[in-house]
């Protein structure tokens, strides 16, 4: 489902455009936070990359669970509380 938060953002004259800060909180998107672009139709997507962990960002031993990048760190986290 596509939710429109009525935001609008400018492209800057190097193609740039600013993900607002209330997104980037909810989506955990820090700095040097990697994203896969597509296209889809007349729609750009932004996804997390499957090479970035999808709970802390990281970008080391990142292993793909069903589409969604987990690095080793979370992995055991998880692991140990179940």
């Amino acid at each position: 489902m596509m939710l429109s938060t009525g935001m609008e953002r400018p492209v800057d004259e190097l193609g740039r455009i600013v993900i607002p800060k209330e997104i980037r909180r909810s989506f955990g998107l820090e700095t040097g936070t990697r994203l896969a672009i597509s296209v889809d139709g007349n729609r750009i997507i932004l996804e997390k990359s499957a090479g970035t962990c999808a709970i802390c960002g990281a970008t080391e031993d990142v292993k793909v669970v069903d589409g969604k990048g987990l690095c080793a760190s979370c992995i055991e986290k998880i692991k140990k509380s179940f």
